[in-house]
Order: C-alpha cells, then sequence, then structure tokens
C-alpha cells in the first residue's frame, strides 16, 4: 500500500513540477529567452517546443510510461549538464529533485497499474 501512495505522490509532484515550469516558460518568456541564452541555446526556436514538451511529458506518463519515463529522464538529465557545464550547479537542482522523483515514480508504478512494466522487474535485478 505504501509503494500505491508513492507512485502517485511522486508522480504528482513531478507533473507539479513540470506544469509548473511549462508555466513560467510560457509567461516570463523573456527571462527563459536570457536564461537558455547563458546555456548557450539559441532560445527563439526552443521556448515554444520546451512549453510542449513540458505539458505532453507529465501527460503521457499514465498512457505510455515507459516512453515518458525514458523522454523525462533524458530530458532531465540533459537539463542538470547543461546546468553545471556552464557552472551554474544551483540551476541543476530542479532537475535533480525531478530525477529523484522520476526514480520513485518509475519503481512503484507496477504497484499501482493495472498494466505492469517489465522494465521494471528489470532495473530492480
Amino acid at each position: 500500500m505504501l509503494e500505491f501512495y508513492g507512485y502517485w505522490i511522486s508522480t504528482a509532484l513531478l507533473s507539479a513540477l513540470y506544469l509548473a515550469s511549462a508555466y513560467m516558460y510560457a509567461t516570463k518568456k523573456q527571462w527563459v529567452r536570457e536564461a537558455l541564452t547563458e546555456l548557450g541555446y539559441r532560445a527563439n526556436n526552443l521556448v515554444p517546443f520546451m512549453i510542449i514538451v513540458k505539458i505532453l511529458g507529465p501527460v503521457a506518463i499514465v498512457p505510455l510510461s515507459d516512453l515518458a519515463y525514458a523522454g523525462i529522464f533524458f530530458h532531465l538529465l540533459l537539463s542538470g549538464l547543461a546546468h553545471i557545464g556552464v557552472r551554474k550547479p544551483v540551476g541543476a537542482l530542479p532537475a535533480a529533485i525531478g530525477l529523484a522523483l522520476l526514480i520513485a515514480s518509475f519503481m512503484t508504478q507496477n504497484d499501482a497499474r493495472d498494466a505492469p512494466s517489465p522494465y521494471v522487474q528489470a532495473a530492480v535485478l
């Protein structure tokens, strides 16, 4: 029963992190563009794409769990490494929190869902 609640709490917090980030990208566009430019990215084309990704990622966790987990994992990993690469490790903190929530959600998903993921058992072994 603890795993059931752990799955839903970690998944809800991960989704809230992503949706809050999408909201910030949509409402504080100039600040986000400046921050992405500091990381070395051309922000004009990236911001609208990231808003869509940050909304669709959490939405896809339930129907496309393994694919969504992989996409979110790589996004969080690359986001954290981008901040560390420009020597701003504090900026990597949300990505680290997201990775912890992602791991908790992934590892407990079989306890809360009807269709179990075969990859969870492989990760445990």
